[in-house]
C-alpha cells in the first residue's frame, strides 16, 4: 500500500483544541474529572489574582502518577475513547486535560507522585509553536516550580495541575492594582464553583463523598430535584433498554413558590434560572453532562409553565458513542431508539408541571383580583394576549397628572413595575405554541397613532439631553420596539 504521512502541524492542533469551546467552569471540570478517576478524597481549586501573572490551580491527594503515565497523560489523544477504563474513570477521549487546559491558558504543568518522588512536565504553547514540534518540557521554569511546590506541601501523593498565562489576563495592559479587572477574575471563580457544585453534586453528598473545596471553602452541592423536599412530585422511574444495558430515567416536578421559602426558591432556580434549569438532566458514571435541555426532541421547547418539570437521566459510561458525547462533556444526543420513550415521559412530566402551576395562578389570581391593587391587567383578546398597566391604579393615575413632584411617585411606579410583572397570569393563560405570544404595539409594521406618540416622547426626551435629532432617531432605529416599526425614525 502506498501513502503518504500528513502529521498535523502542532501550531494548528494548538489552535484547534484551544477553539473547541470551553467555557472556564467546565474546563475546571473537566480536571476534576481526573481527580475523581484517580480517586482523590480531597480536591482544593485555587484562583490566584496577581495581575498578567495571575494563575488557577487544582490540586488532588489521589493516586498520582507514575513519571511514563504523566507522559501518556499529557500526551494530545493518547488513549482513544475504546480504550478499557475503570469503573471511575470520567474520561472517555484523553484529550480533556490538555483542550481544557490549553483553552484556558498558554502554560500547563502537572507534577504527580504515587510514593513521594514528584515529577513534572509543562506545556508551553509558545514553545510548541516556536520550534513546531511537540516538545512536552521536563520540569518547569524556577517561578512556576516554586508555585508547584508551595502547592505540594508535604503531600507524598497525588497530582498539580497549574496553569500560568491564562487567557484573557496576559496582556501588557492587565496590571495588578486593576481593580475592575481583579473584579472580573474572581466574579468568574464564583460562577465557577457554582457550576462544580451542580456538575459534582452527587460526588459532594452521600456516604463516599468527596471535598471539594473552591478558595478553601467547600463547595456547595446543588440538587436540582429537590429530592429531600417533602413536596416535590416524584413520577414513576423507568429502565430504558439500551444495548446490553439500561438507562435510567427518574422525572421530578419540583414545588411551586409558594411551598418554598423565598431562599430555597431562589437556589431552586439554578444558575440558569427557572426556565433555563428545565428539562433532562444527564448523568454518566454521577457526572452531570447535561443540566437542564430537552435534548432537542420534536415538539419540546423551554416554556414558563413547564419550568418545575426536571428528569434525570442516568446513561452507563459505555453508552457514549449511542449518546454523541462530545470532548467537552457538555452535549449528548440521545439515541433514536429511546427518543420516543423520552418524549412520553417528558410530556407526562411537563403536563404535571404545568397543573402545579395553573393552581399556583388560580390562587393568584383570587389574591389579586382587585383592580386598585394590581397594577398590570393581563387579558387575551382575539387569540392574543395583552399585558396592560392599571390606568385605575393610585399610582398610575398621579404619575399621569405629570409635572409634579421630585420624581419620586415615577421611581416608585417603576419599580412596581418591575417587581410585579404579571408571570403567574401569563403562565395560565399562554398555549403550548408561541402564536398568542404578547407583541409589543402589535408587532412589526407601521405604527399606529399611539406608537407614535410613545416614540416621540422618547425622542424629545433624547434631545433634551444633548443628542442630536439623528442621532436620537439612530438610536430609535436600534431600540425594541421601535427596531420592528416604521415610523419617523427610519424615514
Amino acid at each position: 500500500m502506498k501513502f503518504d504521512v500528513a502529521a498535523p502541524d502542532p501550531a494548528g492542533m494548538v489552535a484547534s483544541l484551544s477553539s473547541l469551546g470551553y467555557s472556564l467552569p467546565a474546563a475546571i471540570a473537566d480536571l476534576i474529572d481526573n481527580s475523581i478517576s484517580a480517586d482523590a478524597q480531597n480536591i482544593d481549586v485555587d484562583f490566584t489574582w496577581a495581575g498578567r501573572d495571575s494563575w488557577v490551580s487544582v490540586v488532588d491527594d489521589g493516586t498520582g502518577m507514575t513519571e511514563k503515565n504523566l507522559i501518556i497523560a499529557m500526551t494530545v489523544a493518547a488513549r482513544g475513547p475504546a480504550t478499557p477504563r475503570t469503573s471511575t474513570d470520567l474520561g472517555r477521549f484523553g484529550v480533556g486535560l490538555k483542550s481544557a487546559s490549553f483553552s484556558q491558558a498558554r502554560q500547563l504543568t502537572v507534577a504527580t507522585a504515587t510514593d513521594g518522588t514528584w515529577h513534572t512536565r509543562t506545556w508551553d504553547l509558545d514553545v510548541v509553536e516556536e520550534f513546531g514540534e511537540w516538545r512536552l518540557l521536563r520540569g518547569a521554569c524556577p517561578e512556576t516550580t516554586a508555585l508547584v511546590e508551595t502547592l505540594v506541601g508535604d503531600r507524598t501523593h497525588g497530582t498539580v495541575v497549574l496553569w500560568r498565562q491564562l487567557t484573557g489576563y496576559r496582556s501588557d495592559e492587565v496590571a495588578e492594582d486593576d481593580e475592575k479587572t481583579q473584579q472580573q477574575f474572581y466574579a468568574e471563580a464564583e460562577r465557577t464553583g457554582t457550576h462544580l457544585g451542580m456538575v459534582f453534586a452527587r460526588f459532594l453528598t452521600g456516604t463516599t463523598r468527596r471535598q471539594l473545596r473552591l478558595s478553601n471553602s467547600p463547595v456547595e452541592p446543588w440538587d436540582p430535584f429537590l429530592a429531600s423536599h417533602p413536596s416535590v412530585q416524584r413520577l414513576p422511574a423507568e429502565d430504558l433498554p439500551l444495548a446490553d444495558g439500561s438507562v435510567r430515567v427518574e422525572p421530578y416536578v419540583l414545588p411551586n413558590a409558594q411551598r418554598l421559602s423565598v431562599s430555597a426558591y431562589e437556589a431552586a432556580a439554578g444558575p440558569q434560572g427557572w426556565l433555563g434549569q428545565q428539562g433532562f438532566y444527564v448523568y454518566r458514571r454521577d457526572r452531570l453532562i447535561l443540566a437542564g435541555d430537552w435534548l432537542g426532541i420534536r415538539g419540546l421547547r423551554r416554556e414558563e409553565k413547564f419550568s418545575l418539570a426536571r428528569i434525570a437521566v442516568d446513561i452507563p459510561a459505555e453508552s457514549d458513542a449511542d449518546w454523541a458525547v462530545d470532548v467537552r462533556k457538555a452535549s449528548v444526543v440521545p439515541p433514536v431508539a429511546l427518543r420516543g420513550h423520552l418524549r412520553r415521559i417528558a410530556m407526562h412530566a411537563r403536563g404535571q408541571a404545568a397543573d402545579a402551576l395553573r393552581h399556583r395562578g388560580r390562587i393568584a389570581a383570587r389574591r389579586y383580583g382587585d383592580p386598585l391593587r394590581y397594577v398590570w391587567t393581563v387579558r387575551r383578546d382575539g387569540g392574543r394576549i395583552s399585558c396592560r398597566i392599571n390606568r385605575s391604579h393610585p399610582l398610575v393615575q398621579e404619575a399621569l397628572k405629570g409635572g409634579q413632584g421630585d420624581g419620586t411617585r415615577l421611581r416608585a411606579l417603576l419599580r412596581l413595575l418591575e417587581e410585579t410583572v404579571p408571570v403567574t397570569a401569563l403562565r395560565v393563560l399562554h398555549e403550548t405554541d408561541s402564536l398568542d405570544d404578547p407583541e409589543p404595539f402589535g408587532g412589526p409594521g407601521p405604527s399606529d397613532e399611539q406608537t407614535l406618540e410613545v416614540a416621540q416622547q422618547v425622542f424629545e426626551v433624547m434631545l433634551v439631553q444633548g443628542r442630536t435629532a439623528e442621532e436620537a432617531r439612530a438610536q430609535l432605529r436600534l431600540m425594541p420596539p421601535f427596531d420592528q416599526k416604521q415610523g419617523f425614525w427610519n424615514e
